[in-house]
């Protein structure tokens, strides 16, 4: 195993070691041997390689006294510096946590420090534009030529000409300059020393976590789960090319896309991240697009460690199909520079995805014989051996590069850390419900006023509010055409979504409305639907992806988690992804599907900080919330996931057969202000006096505690039903007013007793001081099975009317 301090005595040594080259050559020249490089742009990635091999350097110092926070070290993957120069610095970098050549590189190219590849002047006849003297005139050659008659433009830039006492003339090549101690290196090095040592003055996560990202250098930050971004990433390529093809959003929209129209997008992930589902799921998403014709312009980088079994990495990305393959050495940056420039081109001019496969080493983790590849070393024997530096004056810029990150990592020390929870929590997810009930007021007075015409178009000259009592199902259908009219980017997709309206009918007619562009299916993968959804975001769109059931949604929950409800935690707010994700959810009593299709357990939901979870139990409170989550998502830029109960889509009665009180008049645009739902607000049901008991619901259990009211009310017990509509953040104040108002609860919870959504609000009670009475009524924590036996485990009216009656016994 190779210690930092290894390293970095071998590193010197070797540098020392390389000596003065045969031959001086002007940095502006390109490789003597036809390389795609000049001078200058070597030295450039040389100095981002050193000042991310420093960067690593500096982590386990600072670590070494407690001081720093984050030790994973981008030492041998350095390479990637080159694939950064191959790209333009406003193409969006999706990077992975080795990454840190690249991204000093990005940060040179953004402030115009990477030199361009000009022509140089051609040589005069007979003459080879690299006779020139080594650096220092440490070789003293003799010219033959007077020295009034020497060309300058035969010297390298820079040179002069020393007479001594006896006539002879020598060349004198100054030495490097030192880089500059504020320069775009230090800069970039400066970002992320304030990342290590957790400083609220990072520029990217401001102190709470560790990450490569910054708005300005098309950075976009991303988690330390392993392939978790390459799903957002080709969900933003898709996203790009849909805009580039359409409409683009005009530059004076709040939501208009940063990126430009011919961008590629590039994410970055290691040999271990290509075994991972995520990274999987990315591909194979990306090469079933490309084999449908649809075109997703992003470039994945792989960095290979040969950690794997050998040739696996390899033989699993060249089999990817609708995918191009290209490979490198990447410890060469001069072959790297050139194979990523020809992917970065061909991704560029198709439109189409490639894989970019870079043999890496890592320093730092694994055995002592990977230092022969140190991609530094390599990259500062090509300049040597091409006549552009020497090893001392190498080792002199390595040395001068160090004491600035020293001195840098000395002074962000000082820097104030975090201090506060609002500090901390302040851009995880802002809520501004004003701001949101003026965009809902908005949408109305525009579907009302400039956009009834198209909105009576869309609906075939009738609108929802004139053709009568609507279901659950029908509301939320009629709702999202809505929002999607009132949005030009809304996108509704899933799979079978435009096909055959999604599993249960609700988005059934949208694409014949709205065209395949903005309803369309994918793959039935809800990692790479959610991964679409995150793109779409990033670039500017209103993305509703649908997931089929509640359980398909687990395996993908790190979309949410992880990258969904972290971006504007990473990155203060400068990145958002806005979402609303519908999901056919929870239990039907019936017990149709068995577990497949009957699942009640939102606890992994609820527990994903800023995260809004609605669950919206009637026609009428359905829409008004889904318009509430799509103004949030444009407004504050939230992630909402729409819980949509599966046993309530399709009823109509609530007491008994052909009352159709389950059933609700869809609002027309004029009202839609009124009776907007603000998120954590509940309502509230008041049977017979109202005045005995509160029973606080949500979901399936509204229908099912109205029920259970009716019944209490015949034995002259009066209750108040509470539905919770929002599951995060709950009503906490309408829970603690209606607990208040009778002194006895009854919490009915169809999800499970452990975990389940009953526990928050008896610690909410319990929290702000309810002394009253107070019982449960809960799912068992049991899997939902099939058929009939699904009652034995789920609430029912039954329960809820035998559980008052006992509280009420006390």
């Amino acid at each position: 195993m190779t210690t930092p301090h290894d390293l970095d005595d071998r590193l010197r040594a070797e540098l020392a070691a390389l000596g003065a080259p045969d031959q001086r050559r002007d940095l502006g020249e390109p490789l003597p041997d036809g390389g795609p490089l000049t001078g200058a742009q070597a030295l450039a990635l040389f100095d981002a390689q050193v000042t991310s091999r420093l960067l690593d350097l500096a982590g386990r110092w600072l670590s070494g006294f407690g001081e720093g926070y984050f030790t994973v070290e981008s030492a041998g993957h350095e390479g990637d510096a080159a694939v950064a120069a191959a790209l333009r610095p406003t193409d969006p970098a999706l990077l992975h946590a080795r990454s840190g050549a690249f991204y000093c590189l990005r940060a040179a190219q953004a402030a115009g420090a990477f030199p361009a590849t000009s022509p140089q002047p051609e040589p005069e006849p007979g003459r080879s534009s690299s006779e020139s003297a080594p650096p220092g005139a440490v070789s003293h050659q003799d010219l033959d030529a007077d020295p009034g008659e020497t060309e300058a433009a035969s010297l390298p830039v820079g040179a002069g000409i020393v007479v001594d006492a006896d006539g002879d003339a020598t060349v004198v090549v100054p030495d490097l300059p030192q880089p500059a101690p504020d320069d775009a290196y230090a800069a970039a090095a400066r970002d992320v020393l304030r990342g290590i040592v957790a400083s609220a003055e990072e520029p990217a996560a401001g102190g709470r976590a560790k990450v490569f990202g910054r708005a300005d250098l098309a950075v976009v930050p991303t988690t330390s789960t392993a392939g978790s971004h390459l799903p957002r990433a080709v969900g933003l390529g898709l996203a790009l090319e849909r805009l580039r093809r359409g409409a683009r959003p005009t530059d004076g929209e709040a939501d208009a896309t940063p990126w430009p129209a011919d961008a590629v997008v590039v994410c970055s992930f290691d040999d271990a991240a290509a075994d991972h589902a995520t990274a999987t799921a990315a591909l194979n998403t990306t090469g079933w697009y490309d084999h449908t014709g649809l075109r997703i312009p992003v470039l994945f980088l792989c960095a290979d460690s040969g950690a794997s079994a050998e040739g696996w990495v390899a033989a699993t990305l060249r089999s990817r199909p609708g995918i191009r393959y290209f490979a490198a050495d990447g410890t060469d940056v001069a072959a790297t520079y050139r194979v990523a420039a020809e992917a970065a081109d061909w991704v560029r001019r198709q439109r189409r995805p490639a894989v970019l496969h870079l043999s890496t080493v890592r320093l730092m983790e694994q055995g002592d014989d990977d230092a022969a590849r140190d991609p530094l070393l390599a990259t500062a024997r090509l300049l040597v051996t091409s006549g552009y530096a020497g090893g001392e004056e190498l080792l002199a810029r390595y040395d001068e590069r160090g004491w600035q990150l020293r001195r840098a990592a000395e002074e962000v020390l000082d820097e104030p850390k975090l201090a506060s929870p609002v500090e901390i929590v302040r851009e995880l997810a802002p809520r501004r419900p004003v701001r949101v009930s003026r965009a809902v007021a908005q949408a109305a007075a525009h579907a009302a006023g400039p956009g009834a015409g198209a909105r009576a178009e869309a609906f075939g000259g009738k609108p929802p509010e004139l053709t009568g009592p609507l279901t659950l199902a029908q509301s939320i259908n009629a709702a999202l055409a809505d929002g999607m009219l009132d949005h030009p980017g809304t996108a509704v997709f899933g799979h079978e979504v435009a096909a055959r309206g999604g599993v249960y009918g609700v988005t059934e007619g949208l694409r014949d409305r709205f065209g395949a562009a903005r309803v369309f299916d994918t793959l039935p993968d809800e990692t790479s639907i959610l991964g679409l959804g995150l793109g779409a975001g990033l670039a500017g769109l209103l993305p509703v992806p649908e997931i089929r059931h509640l359980t398909l949604l687990h395996g993908a929950e790190d979309q949410l988690r992880g990258e969904a409800a972290t971006m504007r935690f990473l990155s203060r707010g400068a990145f958002r992804n806005p979402m609303v994700v519908r999901v056919p959810g929870l239990a039907s009593p019936d017990g149709l599907g068995g577990h497949d299709r009957n699942d009640d357990s939102l606890g992994a939901l609820r527990d994903v900080p800023g995260l809004v979870v609605a669950v919206p139990a009637r026609p009428d409170d359905a829409a008004p919330m889904l318009r509430t989550c799509l103004a949030a998502a444009r407004v504050d830029g939230s992630v909402c996931v729409f819980v949509e109960p599966i046993a309530l889509y399709h009823v109509r009665d609530l007491y008994t057969d052909g009352d159709d009180e389950w059933t609700a008049e869809y609002a027309e645009p004029g009202t839609w202000a009124d009776r907007h739902v603000p998120i954590g607000r509940a309502r509230v049901y008041g049977v017979g006096s109202a005045e005995d008991l509160t029973i606080i619901t949500f979901g399936n259990g509204v229908r099912m505690s109205l029920r259970a009211a009716a019944t209490l009310a015949r034995e002259g017990v009066g209750s108040r039903v509470v539905d919770l509509r929002w599951l995060a953040p709950l009503p906490v104040a309408d829970i603690i007013r209606e607990a208040s108002a009778t002194g006895r609860v009854l919490v009915v919870d169809e999800t499970r007793r452990t975990g389940g959504v009953g526990e928050g609000v008896l610690s909410a009670l319990v929290d702000t001081g309810y002394v009253g009475a107070a019982r449960r009524v809960a799912a068992l924590d049991s899997f939902v099975p099939l058929g009939p036996a699904a009652r034995q485990v789920l609430v029912s009216a039954e329960a809820i009317t035998q559980g008052a009656r006992t509280l009420l016994a006390r």
